[in-house]
């Protein structure tokens, strides 16, 4: 016979339930602690929560800080930075393992916060924050001065009381908190401010700031360390005096300032010089001015003096010049009378060489006279040679006019449209002038036409209407070299 199964008297948990025990377990034994640990494994989420592990030497314990208390944190957590975690002990089911829930963080004793400020001093140094040549200088006398700083502290009322000891001038105060929670943002919010301001605004822009803060321990000076001061002091396009806490105390805004003032009473007087000093100075100056004025004209005086000595006499000067003046005008009138005299005599010779326009006359009249008898001698002479010439020339023409053809008893023919050459213009009826060369007579073109080529058949019938014994007179091309018609 089989056996059953066991029976046992211990109670049976689901998984929840075991998990929920252990939370308020730990939740009620655990309600407030501190721990002490070393930051390990920190990210920090896209929704803003922080993740992290707090470990010694034999155990780790995770912790997690929520978005809303992450931004309040004095510090911000940093892996191998060894601090203490405020909060409450309790577990998250999802992974049953227990954690911290961070609602404050600081630093664990003095030696972290300074290897946290070395650390953060060497980042800040290798990025050039603190390179000597980006500080610029102050302004002799700033017409405007910006203080960020607590309003309530006796800080600000040092300034003020120093500044009108000084130089008064015109001050604006951007109030801010100088420890604690929101310190550090509120300062570099003060000093970007204070740059984006217009010229010329309603507000007036500063020309120099300082950032002052009375003495305290490292914790109470922390927000001056933190990176976005520095990087806003060093970012700073107005001058800037860093006054924080007392001469032994040193900040990382120190290293990025234009200039470390020991104490905000000091910075007053780094700002602004003396005004009685400055009025004592300039009278000095003036003074000085004035004397060495007076000794410059005396030994200018002296030096002009000496060496009027060794000058002549101007009014000896002037009579040798007038002197010679007149020499060289005596000499210039002797010299223009010669030159007159000389032109006169060379004029007066050239006059008696030159004849008398008369006489010229005369001659040129004479000349003409005996070329007019010369040319009418000639003339009958010159006549008779150029008609002989004439009329070689004309029967030289006569010779070549085609009126010589024509005795021999060829004819021009001519129609309506001027000279026929071809015989087959001359149609049935066509009207015809025929030159002779004793005359010219009409006919009209008729008959059979000439096979052109046949010299057998009879030449082509013409009916004239020619006038016996009647000649045409010449026309006025009768004399033309050029007949203008065909020759028959």
């Amino acid at each position: 016979m089989a056996a059953g199964p066991a029976i046992s008297n211990i109670p049976e948990f689901s998984v929840s339930e075991i998990s929920q025990a252990v939370k308020r377990t730990l939740e009620g034994t655990f309600e407030r602690v501190r721990v002490r640990g070393e930051v390990s494994g920190f990210k920090r989420a896209a929704s803003g929560h922080l993740y992290l592990a707090l470990k010694d030497e034999n155990a780790v314990l995770d912790g997690v800080c929520w978005r809303g208390v992450a931004g309040r944190l004095s510090i911000q957590p940093e892996d191998g930075m060894e601090v203490i975690a405020s909060g409450r002990i309790t577990s998250y089911p999802g992974r049953s393992k227990y954690q911290i829930v961070i609602d404050s963080l600081e630093l664990a004793g003095q030696g972290a916060l300074l290897k946290l400020l070395e650390d953060r001093r060497r980042k800040l140094a290798e990025e050039g924050l603190f390179d000597e040549a980006r500080k610029r200088p102050l302004p002799f006398l700033p017409g405007v001065i910006g203080v960020v700083t607590s309003p309530t502290g006796a800080v600000i009322r040092d300034i003020l009381h120093r500044l009108e000891d000084r130089f008064p001038r015109r001050v604006l105060v951007w109030p801010v908190l100088v420890q604690g929670d929101g310190a550090a943002e509120q300062v570099a919010a003060a000093i970007r401010g204070f740059n984006a301001l217009p010229a010329g605004g309603a507000v007036p822009r500063p020309d120099l700031l300082i950032v002052a803060r009375g003495g305290g321990s490292l914790e109470d000076l922390w927000a001056f360390n933190e990176e976005v001061v520095v990087r806003a002091a060093a970012e700073s396009e107005i001058p800037l005096i860093s006054a924080v806490g007392h001469e032994t105390d040193t900040t990382l805004i120190d290293f990025a300032a234009d200039r470390r003032a020991p104490t905000p009473t000091a910075a007053a007087e780094m700002a602004v010089p003396v005004r009685r000093d400055l009025m004592l100075q300039s009278a000095d100056l003036e003074r000085r001015m004035l004397a060495a004025s007076s000794r410059l004209l005396e030994e200018r005086r002296v030096q002009l003096e000496g060496l009027g000595r060794g000058l002549v006499d101007p009014r000896r000067l002037l009579e040798e010049m007038a002197q010679r003046l007149d020499e060289r005008t005596e000499r210039l009138r002797a010299a223009w009378d010669r030159l007159m005299a000389e032109g006169r005599g060379q004029l007066d010779r050239l006059a008696a060489a030159l004849p008398h326009p008369r006489q010229l006359l005369a001659v040129k009249r004479e000349q003409a006279a005996a070329a007019g008898e010369r040319l009418e001698r000639l003339r009958p002479r010159l006549l008779t040679e150029r008609r002989g010439e004439l009329d070689g020339l004309g029967r030289v023409l006569e010779s070549m006019s085609y009126k010589r053809v024509l005795k021999r008893g060829y004819v021009v023919v001519r129609g309506p449209e001027g000279a026929i050459t071809d015989p087959d213009a001359v149609t049935p009826g066509l009207p015809l002038d025929l030159e002779f060369a004793a005359g010219r007579a009409t006919a009209t073109g008729g008959g059979d036409q000439p096979v052109a080529g046949d010299s057998a058949k009879p030449a082509r019938k013409a009916a004239t209407s020619k006038e016996p014994g009647r000649r045409k007179k010449p026309g006025p091309d009768d004399s033309s070299d050029d007949p203008q018609g065909s020759l028959l």
